[in-house]
């Protein structure tokens, strides 16, 4: 009883302890700090910019057109362009990749920019993926370890040829094992019978021992069921099944036979949609599947085609029509269980893998000895044979499996590139090579870059990676025994399937070497790319992980690079993985700004325009994205192709747009938000370790955080060497903190990490999750899992409370989540009080919080949220027009404040708490105030068309407003570009208001107004409101409004009218049927008041 009062007492002083240390006001911001915050917010600065991708694509470029280009960059607020050599058609351009004229162009660009003031970056190599190029020599490429295999009697002389299994094989080793004599019990068409329903073609092709033959299938047929009778019994242990040529994507299940009942022996999945080299480099490596031992004579493998077809971005993966199978095995030997997975030979065949796509369930350990390869008779007969392939050995008694191990390109390439500029992927593990790569291409930039210029040749760039696996290096001996104490040799033969001294030590090598891989991709690849780059004073920016076969761990790899992005598309889901793998990764290795690839989309060519992008780009930013790289900047060559050079996957940033010149109205919101987003340190109660398993492009969340809290990913390595614990929390050299760390669901964890996890819950830090059961590594194996055990016993197991106090700490296990943070005090950073559609991120400075909040809805919504936050007062602060304003609602109690909100549809607002006070602030009794309709204007419009090429030549009388689409005027109809509108009303109440406003009602889809002279503004979501207070007189006043639509009405008229086109596209999908987009001044437009 006395020791459970004092655990109680202990727990409620550390509530008590933690919640002072809540409430304790982290300091006061200075004067002139808030002051230039607030400045560079109301007018961003030069340094505070968008940056863009700026892709020249086939070699179709000239230096007008980059002069141009960049010019209208800088006026659009645009200080960063990062070009990229893509060449979807891999064909010769205009100035054909790597001529003098090319790099001539390469130079002109850094000199202009130079000039004009926009920083440059270049793509590390042609194409946007990855590290490639024509100097990249078979030897120095990635490489993934092959072989070939033959079997001889021993105790003689063996003389023997082995063949090369590829053409650009690199020996490595030969190793001999005694043979596995149960590899030969295979069910075959010498000792077994097939049949297939429904019937197909040359079914006993499946079991022929020839894997040149093969049997087609067809997703038409729900299933498949396949019968293999043998003519004896023969005890089951695995199914290897060899695909052909297709890619596949089904479902299967083994059953046996001893009686009159089948029964289910193993359920199974073979997923390999994509059979590209970046998805593995052994496009038809063999499915290995452990079977539980059973004795039959009779079995039965079902297929069936999954239900839900493959939903991913255009074009990427084709839907299968039909599969193919040139093998089906049925064999008494056993071996490891998707092996060619494991030793990263196959990788996951979609862009988007989860947290557990590289984990697989345990397998049964195999006792016999007679089904395994011992470590001790794995002999190395490298000596034996010459360069030929010739083996001269006096093998000892026994039958012998001899393997000729080497390395082969995986054969992944830059791209897309031209013909000229493609190449091998340099290896990924090898920091030399690295740098050689690194000097063949941007080295030979910098050689011609004018010494004045060179300061505006800034970051070299690294996109996300989309070129699959290596597992194997120059040196990887040696490597891998430093890093994990003992030598790779003697398990080599588990490349092949077979089981080293036990199943668990066979799936804890590869795990080695997997892990091996993901460190190398990180500090040999990325590191190295660093270091090349910082040596030139550039900078390497990367996306931190990889659509198509990402070999490394995400955090560690972005953690290697000067600067992080992530990416997300307008539409769909990508960029739910990414852009939280980025920020997490900049959070925790101290990198303040985190970038994103913004906007990349498929098709809907010239549709999409600001108010289309807002919500997406605000949920980005809380996603902690804090700085947006707009894609896609398209170089246009000249003026005479207009809209001009396009691609299918982007939205259309470039001057050719009808609406660009008016960009800078919403670049302006974003930059704002991106300065805002930048202050401080972002706000995480959580961080989620994810464990140490590789590859991992994102974390696991398992249980998922509760609303009203934030949280980071974190890894082991930022553990192991950056995290501490002050006053209770996990805190990080750069000023994160985090209050709980969440262990992810797994049984396995490192002893030097466990180690560290102890010592951080000792000095005060709390952790929630389960205890770890063993070591995941070779390394050490016995001792360190005795150690893990040991340590997890004495944190975990010492006492039956869910809450257990352990040193100054305590550790969770048990508990829900929400319970947890609960009992440890950790209180919501913000509660909503009403349903999801509101997003929010914290950013926090002493003296200053800042609070971003994005109504994701299309509707329009009142709340009152409450803030974590207490002693200081709420301000409005307004990305879109750069308005400050101090809110004069709210309430402050128990620590927090709340205040109502009013948000019209995607609207979003900064609420910043501060101490000091707005000069010239207006301040509402209401925090939102609702403006009053005071005049309609109705009076008619006379329009001018400003291109005159497409639309009519003369102004045109609006009696009343109305959409251009339905005018009977095709050149109306399908005009695109700008037109003004001009009109003049009387206006009697100025001195009735406080603020006065005009509202366009509605538009298509953007404008700009001028009363009296006096420019405005421009407005390009709704509502479509300006305050026009400065301009607006009592009495008579002229207005102008100056409307934009998009390009997409005027292409389709040209599909309809095809004698009188006047587009040009480079990639052309449009058709006469397309979508006509509303489109100008529809209005009502009114003047609306507020007062106070």
């Amino acid at each position: 009883m006395n020791k459970i009062h004092t655990i109680k007492k202990i727990i409620i002083l550390f509530i008590v302890i933690n919640a002072f240390i809540k409430c304790t006001p982290k300091g006061n911001i200075s004067t002139p700090n808030f002051t230039k915050i607030q400045a560079d917010f109301i007018n961003p600065n030069a340094q505070n910019t968008l940056w863009c991708y700026w892709y020249w694509i086939g070699d179709d470029i000239s230096k007008e057109g980059i002069t141009k280009d960049l010019e209208a960059m800088k006026a659009a607020g645009i200080g960063g362009a990062l070009i990229g050599n893509i060449n979807p058609s891999e064909k010769d351009g205009k100035v054909p990749m790597l001529s003098e004229d090319w790099w001539s162009h390469m130079v002109h660009a850094v000199n202009e920019g130079k000039r004009i003031g926009v920083d440059i970056g270049v793509f590390n190599c042609p194409g946007w993926s990855q590290s490639g190029g024509p100097w990249v020599k078979p030897e120095m490429a990635m490489r993934y370890m092959t072989y070939s295999e033959i079997s001889v009697a021993g105790g003689k002389t063996i003389t023997a040829k082995m063949i090369k299994p590829t053409p650009e094989f690199q020996d490595v080793y030969v190793l001999a094992f005694p043979s596995i004599e149960l590899e030969n019990q295979i069910l075959s068409t010498s000792n077994s019978k097939i049949s297939v329903t429904p019937n197909i073609k040359n079914e006993s092709f499946l079991i022929d021992k020839d894997t040149s033959s093969v049997v087609v299938f067809s997703t038409k047929i729900k299933g498949y069921t396949i019968d293999i009778k043998a003519d004896n019994l023969i005890t089951a242990n695995s199914l290897k099944i060899i695909p052909g040529k297709k890619p596949i994507d089904i479902e299967g299940e083994v059953y046996y036979k001893n009686d009159s009942n089948f029964k289910l022996l193993k359920t199974f999945k073979i997923f390999r949609s994509k059979l590209d080299p970046n998805v593995g480099p052994d496009k038809y490596a063999p499915i290995f599947i452990d079977l539980p031992d059973r004795k039959a004579s009779h079995f039965q493998l079902k297929f069936k085609t999954p239900k839900s077809s493959i939903d991913l971005q255009p074009d990427a993966v084709a839907k299968i029509a039909t599969w193919d199978l040139t093998e089906i095995s049925i064999s008494e030997a056993a071996g490891l269980e998707f092996y060619a997975e494991k030793n990263l030979s196959k990788m996951h065949p979609t862009p988007m893998p989860k947290w557990d796509s590289y984990l697989w369930n345990s397998q049964t350990e195999v006792t016999v000895t007679n089904q395994k390869v011992l470590s001790k008779n794995v002999l190395d007969i490298s000596d034996k044979m010459d360069n030929d392939g010739n083996i001269v050995w006096n093998a000892p008694n026994g039958n012998w499996t001899i393997q000729r191990f080497g390395m082969t390109p995986t054969g992944t390439k830059n791209s897309p590139a031209a013909p000229q500029g493609k190449g091998y992927e340099i290896d990924k593990a090898n920091k030399k090579l690295v740098q050689f790569h690194y000097n063949q291409f941007i080295g030979e930039l910098l050689k011609r870059i004018p010494e004045e210029s060179k300061s505006a040749f800034k970051y070299v760039i690294a996109d996300s990676y989309e070129m699959g696996s290596q597992n194997w290096t120059d040196d990887f001996e040696q490597k891998f025994e430093a890093k994990f104490g003992y030598n790779p040799k003697k398990y080599l033969p588990v490349f092949s399937g077979r089981i080293v001294e036990s199943v668990e030590e066979s799936e804890r090598f590869l795990w080695d070497v997997r892990r091996l891989i993901a460190d190398a991709v990180a500090y040999e690849y990325t590191g190295g790319l660093r270091e090349a780059s910082n040596k030139d004073n550039l900078q390497l920016w990367l996306e931190n992980y990889g659509h198509w076969g990402f070999p490394s761990e995400f955090l560690m790899y972005g953690g290697q690079s000067d600067l992080v992005s992530g990416e997300f598309w307008n539409e769909g889901t990508l960029g739910d993985i990414e852009c939280k793998s980025a920020s997490s990764a900049a959070h925790i290795y101290g990198k303040k700004r985190v970038s994103a690839e913004a906007f990349t989309a498929a098709n809907r060519t010239y549709v999409r325009h600001p108010a289309m992008l807002k919500k997406r780009g605000d949920w980005a930013f809380t996603e902690g994205i804090n700085h947006f790289v707009l894609h896609l900047y398209i170089h246009q060559p000249d003026d005479q192709r207009v809209p001009g050079i396009n691609a299918w996957f982007s939205t259309e940033f470039n001057r050719h747009n009808t609406w660009f010149k008016k960009s800078k109205a919403y670049f302006d919101y974003l930059r704002r938000s991106q300065h805002l987003l930048q202050q401080g340190t972002y706000t995480a109660d959580v961080c989620y370790f994810i464990g140490e398993n590789t590859p991992i492009m994102t974390g696991v969340r398992n249980p998922e955080l509760p609303d009203g809290y934030s949280y980071d990913y974190i890894n082991a390595e930022v553990i192991l060497n950056r995290l501490s614990v002050k006053n209770g929390k996990f805190v990080l050299p750069d000023g994160m903190s985090y209050s709980l760390m969440i262990l992810p669901p797994f049984e396995t964890m490192r002893p030097e990490l466990l180690a560290k996890i102890e010592l951080l819950v000792k000095q005060g830090g709390k952790i929630f999750g389960q205890a770890p059961k063993k070591s995941p590594s070779l390394q050490n194996y016995l001792q360190s899992d005795e150690v893990v055990k040991k340590l997890a016993s004495k944190m975990w197991l010492s006492s039956s409370k869910k809450i257990k106090k352990y040193g100054e700490g305590f550790i969770i296990d048990g508990l829900e989540l929400k319970d947890a943070l609960t009992q440890l005090n950790i209180t919501k950073d913000v509660e909503l009080n009403r349903d999801h559609t509101v997003l929010w991120t914290h950013r926090t400075l002493p003296g200053m919080e800042i609070y971003f909040l994005t109504n994701q809805s299309d509707e329009e919504i009142t709340f009152s949220p409450s803030f974590r936050v207490q002693n200081l007062k709420p301000q409005l602060w307004d990305a879109m027009t750069g308005d400050i304003r101090q809110l004069a609602e709210f309430t402050e109690k128990d620590g927090r404040i709340m205040l109502p909100i009013h948000m019209k549809a995607n609207q979003s607002w900064f609420v910043v708490f501060s101490d000091k006070k707005i000069e010239n602030s207006k301040i509402y009794k209401q925090n939102f105030p609702k403006p009053v309709v005071v005049q309609t204007l109705q009076n008619p419009w006379k329009v001018g068309f400003k291109n005159k090429q497409i639309g009519p030549k003369d102004s045109v009388m609006f009696p009343t407003l109305s959409n251009w689409i339905e005018s009977e005027n095709e050149k109306i109809k399908y005009y695109s570009g700008t037109a003004v509108y001009t009109s003049t009303f009387h206006f009697l109440n100025k001195e009735n208001a406080n603020d006065i406003f005009i509202d366009l009602g509605k538009i298509g889809v953007m404008a700009s107004v001028k009363i009296n002279g006096i420019q405005l503004g421009t407005t390009w979501i709704a509502p479509y409101q300006i305050n026009v207070s400065k301009a607006i007189k009592s009495g008579e006043n002229t207005i102008e409004i100056e409307v934009v639509n998009v390009w997409r009405n005027r292409l389709t008229g040209d599909k309809k009218m095809p004698n009188n086109k006047t587009t040009w596209l480079f990639v052309d999908k449009i058709t006469p049927e397309e979508e006509l987009i509303p489109s100008g001044l529809l209005g009502p437009v009114t003047i609306q008041i507020t007062k106070e």
